[in-house]
């Protein structure tokens, strides 16, 4: 006859949430709301919160609470390129804000298509996400409009307003007027400047921004000087290749985005131009190979990682009921080794 052997160990009690709200004094709505990140709190109370989550091992149920809300606790998120360093630092960004509210991103790439972004929101909308974030893109205003009569909508690289929908702009061309007018105090004239996708908001930002610092500062603008890109390192080389094609004279080179600045580095190294002894190089973005390149590359800061941080937790508000309140960063100039004083 065998008998039945106990396990002496008892299952330890599983935490619950008014558990986590006892321990840190405060109520249990307040605890929901800091894990949803959308609370409006005191340093003090969010620290009592998550002390206590990690001091109980409280671990939320995300399908309980997205059946309780009706929500599916998920955040379509349409990118260009995945692959893109740029976006790619902005999807960090948001995977981190929206990972601490219990959110998860299902992440489309729109591959600057209007028509291929408009499939990818029809995609994630079938999976019922609970809002959208879109990083710039080709969709018109109008139809980012439509999305938002149904759905919280954050669109990044717009000025943007409509009910369910707040837009994130960067002054890009603020920040093109910076890099120039670097070039133009080092005394440079003849600058050339590699713009990004024609038609893209932040390409015409920036070109803009170049022309502005060269006629403030008494210079003719010259439309043999701008050569298009494509935002990508190849388009960068080829821009370079066909400047010194047409033998256009340059000291300087101004390119709408690191990824370009990287190509035209290769071009002029190529053709034996040193870079900044003979050519001085200015990207935008600033984004992580930047500081590495040889020379490390000067550039424009754009804080693209914290512009997702913050269009994420302003889509945490939006489904909160809160208008967000997000003020974007201002563009600034990091001057490294590859600009110089021009030379006879």
């Amino acid at each position: 006859m065998h008998r039945s052997i106990r396990n002496r160990s008892a299952a330890p009690a599983k935490v619950t949430l008014d558990m986590v709200a006892e321990h840190a004094g405060v109520s249990p709505s307040t605890v929901s709301r800091i894990l949803n990140g959308t609370a409006e709190v005191s340093d003090d109370k969010r620290a009592a919160v998550e002390k206590a989550v990690a001091k109980l091992g409280f671990v939320p149920n995300p399908v309980a609470r997205g059946l309780a809300g009706g929500r599916t606790l998920s955040i379509g998120v349409l990118t260009q390129a995945i692959d893109s360093p740029f976006y790619g630092a902005a999807l960090r960004g948001i995977e981190a804000a929206l990972g601490v509210a219990g959110y998860s991103p299902l992440f489309m790439s729109g591959h600057w298509h209007a028509d291929e972004e408009s499939r990818c929101i029809d995609i994630l909308r079938s999976r019922r996400v609970d809002g959208l974030i879109v990083l710039t893109g080709r969709l018109s205003d109008s139809a980012l409009r439509s999305v938002a009569r149904s759905l919280p909508v954050v669109v990044t690289g717009r000025s943007l307003k409509a009910t369910n929908l707040l837009s994130l702009d960067f002054d890009h061309r603020e920040g093109a007027r910076q890099a120039t007018q670097h070039l133009i105090d080092l005394g440079h004239r003849r600058i050339a400047f590699i713009g990004g996708v024609v038609e893209h908001p932040d390409a015409i930002e920036r070109l803009q921004g170049y022309r502005s610092a060269i006629e403030a500062a008494g210079l003719r603008f010259e439309p043999a000087l701008v050569v298009p890109g494509a935002f990508t390192e190849h388009s960068g080389l080829l821009a370079v290749e066909q400047l010194l094609e047409r033998r256009t004279r340059f000291s300087a080179i101004f390119a709408a985005n690191d990824q370009m600045a990287i190509g035209a580095a290769l071009g002029l190294y190529r053709h034996g131009r040193r870079v900044p002894d003979d050519v001085s190089l200015v990207g935008f973005d600033d984004v992580a190979g930047a500081l590495y390149m040889v020379p490390p590359l000067t550039t424009v800061h754009h804080p693209i990682q914290e512009l997702g941080e913050l269009a994420a937790r302003a889509m945490l508000n939006l489904l909160a009921g809160e208008r967000p309140k997000v003020e974007v960063p201002t563009p600034r100039l990091i001057v490294r080794e590859s600009t110089r004083v021009v030379t006879a």
